[in-house]
């Protein structure tokens, strides 16, 4: 159906990638081709529904609410091109035949496509494989719209002063990603010490690790807005800040794509598949400590090997201490 209500009349290409923010944020490049590519068809994103905000700042795409455990909510026949941008497993794979496209890109030799590359970084990963398949697109092609926040700033953020936000975003996903927290706190203590105005970033299940944090690092309750931002507006805080301090998170794509400066701390990922391009960026991490088990618990030696330190010495060079 169209904003009208009637039936939409143009074919369908329908994208399957239902991963996390980052995995998104990966993949704009590859959603910029095919919009650009294909303008004439309805264009369906099929991923998790708390995406929408940011899928939003793509353009173009309409959200299909999506999990590799269950049937898409498509009808089987209406689908004229299918995308594989999750993955090259069988059940990814099953879950596009399934809705019976007329057409398929995706990896290996069933559609035509190309063999998979374990270590290729993921922008390129997927820009690849739609070249593959006759369509141009350029892996650093990274833009996201401007948000439009709530507020100025957002909501739950300090009062705006004359210098753009220092964003630490404590959170990750898995615990195998997580800095320890009295390390952030003696970066946003360093950070507030130079005069910037310094935010505390993160999910709802992340606010009492921030409010930690903040308190670690003298900094009052009002600084940490973990826990209290749409989507929409987590974006905006990243697309107006000064730096971005995280661990290599949804933050630090974000980061990546507004072209803010940051310094993103890997551990058990390798940035060399999934760090950001050349630009105002730092990478930190120790490869030869890595475990590389992304599920665990414990943060990665290779997190763990990054220190206060390293993180202030890489402000410094972005000149920003």
């Amino acid at each position: 159906m169209d904003s009208t209500g009637a039936p939409d009349a143009r074919p369908t290409l329908l994208v399957l990638r239902a991963l996390k923010l980052g995995d998104l944020l990966v993949a704009i490049p590859a959603l910029h081709a095919l919009r650009r590519a294909f303008p004439g068809h309805r264009l369906v994103y099929a991923g998790p529904a708390w995406l929408a905000d940011i899928l939003e700042l793509v353009g173009g795409f309409e959200l299909l609410n999506a999990a590799l455990d269950k049937p898409l909510g498509v009808t089987p026949g209406t689908v004229d091109i299918a995308v594989n941008l999750h993955g090259r497993g069988p059940e990814s794979t099953s879950l596009l035949e399934s809705v019976g496209p007329r057409r398929m890109i995706s990896h290996g030799t069933a559609s035509g496509g190309p063999p998979w590359v374990e270590q290729l970084h993921e922008r390129e990963r997927w820009t690849r494989l739609l070249r593959w398949h006759g369509i141009e697109a350029d892996p650093l092609e990274v833009r996201l719209e401007r948000p439009k926040a709530s507020g100025p700033q957002g909501p739950g953020l300090p009062a705006a002063s004359a210098r753009p936000a220092a964003v630490v975003h404590v959170g990750a996903a898995y615990g195998s990603r997580l800095w320890p927290e009295e390390r952030f706190a003696s970066v946003a203590s360093a950070l507030d010490g130079a005069g910037h105005e310094v935010v505390l970033t993160g999910s709802a299940d992340e606010r009492d690790r921030a409010l930690r944090v903040a308190r670690q690092a003298g900094l009052p309750d009002a600084a940490v807005v973990a826990g209290t931002q749409r989507l929409a507006d987590f974006a905006a805080t990243v697309a107006d800040a000064g730096v971005v301090v995280s661990a290599d998170t949804g933050a630090a794509h974000l980061a990546t794509a507004y072209s803010r400066p940051s310094v993103v701390l890997f551990g058990p990922a390798p940035p060399e598949r999934w760090g950001p391009p050349a630009g105002p960026h730092v990478v930190l991490t120790r490869a030869e400590l890595r475990r590389g088990d992304v599920f665990s618990d414990e943060p990665d030696p290779a997190l763990l090997g990054v220190g206060v330190q390293d993180v202030l010495a890489a402000l410094r060079g972005l000149g920003l201490l």
